[in-house]
């Protein structure tokens, strides 16, 4: 396709990134690998895509300038339906992802863990996408959840989604799965993090369902903010790629060519901010094309995959499309490991009898019937 103005259309220097080995073999994580940790909880993870939160669960890595402890989680098992997360999550994470349509596995077949994790699918909650919400395809995916609860009893279920969940149907949708998962003997929170004050350089908002077993007294404290009145901003993030144009840094190479569009409801024209965060990250990089702050062209999949906060040795081993997909998907990793700390320390707390009860009635932070009143964000 030839380009409004006339001029040639330029193209990306390579179409698949040159690498030799993953984050796990990298001397990022084998430095962190020789650090020891105490007793380790046994996770399981669902829709685990490429690994965010799980990665951010496990610890031990660096990226934007600080590291992030090894923490005592210990996955013993991943699952997802697409076949390049799997990969890539084997690739850089472990070993134990698994290709698996969770709605034909048997949950009794699965092991029994004290932490059950996944972000079930968004799509059909998402502001960008059909909003079918539970009458979606995708929408009771939910329920997969559920089912391990109700066989297994994990101690703690940890489970993630877009913000556009919570206003759907006037709040509807989100009491009814906070219903249906209280419904197997657990109590629920939902936490509305906002990514910036956690430090990741990205307008991202996200939905963390926080449940404990009825039978365990206490529960989680949301994780203090770190990084109010200073975020890290997309500038921050990204100067030092400014001049690389190779793959001297992985995925560096990758990006689609577009002008900026000169009609169409604003398709393409969005630009970053180079003194802001970054806008928010999609799995689907054609609906909403973001300019860097700076260069003439969109952001490179080794600069969306330092928005999201992967550390550069996360490699991500496909044509563009196919990693901007599995990146925009992914949770944070350094968000996801806010919240491990706070299941560390509160699993941490029960195991040495220390009382930290919280009424969850009257902690949550906002209940689930003001939810509708609440302003939030994509």
């Amino acid at each position: 396709m030839r380009r409004k103005d006339g001029k040639p259309q330029t193209k990306a220097l390579r179409n698949k990134p040159i690498f030799d080995v993953g984050f796990k073999d990298s001397a990022n994580a084998l430095e962190n690998s020789n650090k020891k940790i105490k007793k380790k909880h046994q996770v399981l993870s669902f829709f685990s895509g490429c690994g965010g939160l799980d990665f951010g669960f496990k610890g031990g890595f660096s990226v934007l300038g600080k590291n992030y402890e090894q923490l005592p989680f210990e996955i013993i098992g991943a699952y997802d339906s697409l076949q390049d997360a799997v990969e890539c999550y084997n690739l850089n994470i472990d070993d134990n992802a698994h290709l698996a349509d969770l709605t034909e596995v048997d949950v009794t077949t699965l092991p029994s863990v004290e932490i059950l994790i996944g972000g079930f699918p968004c799509q059909d909650f998402s502001s960008s996408g059909p909003k079918t919400g539970l009458d979606g395809k995708r929408g009771k995916l939910y329920q997969i959840l559920l089912n391990y609860m109700n066989v297994h009893k994990p101690r703690v279920v940890i489970g993630e989604n877009v913000i556009n969940l919570a206003r759907m149907n006037n709040g509807e949708v989100l009491k009814k799965i906070v219903r249906d998962f209280e419904s197997s003997g657990y109590h629920f929170d939902v936490w509305n993090l906002y990514a910036p004050d956690y430090g990741v350089p990205q307008s991202r908002k996200r939905l963390i369902f926080v449940g404990v077993r009825n039978d365990i007294k206490g529960f989680p404290v949301k994780p203090k903010p770190t990084y109010i009145g200073k975020p890290v901003t997309i500038s921050e993030a990204l100067h030092d790629l400014e001049n690389v144009n190779d793959e001297s840094i992985t995925n560096q190479s990758q990006y689609f060519v577009a002008s900026k569009a000169s009609s169409g409801g604003g398709q393409g024209d969005t630009v970053n901010q180079a003194d802001k965060v970054a806008l928010c990250i999609r799995a689907n990089s054609r609906g909403r094309i973001q300019f860097h702050y700076k260069l003439p062209r969109r952001l490179t999949v080794r600069e969306c995959a330092r928005v999201q906060t992967f550390p550069d040795e996360f490699v991500f081993p496909y044509t563009t499309q196919r990693n901007l997909t599995l990146i925009g998907n992914a949770v944070p990793p350094i968000l996801a490991h806010a919240v491990a700390r706070s299941i560390k320390n509160f699993l941490d707390a029960v195991d040495k009898g220390i009382d930290i009860e919280h009424s969850i009635t009257e902690k949550r932070e906002y209940k689930i019937h003001q939810t509708s009143q609440i302003s939030l964000d994509i």
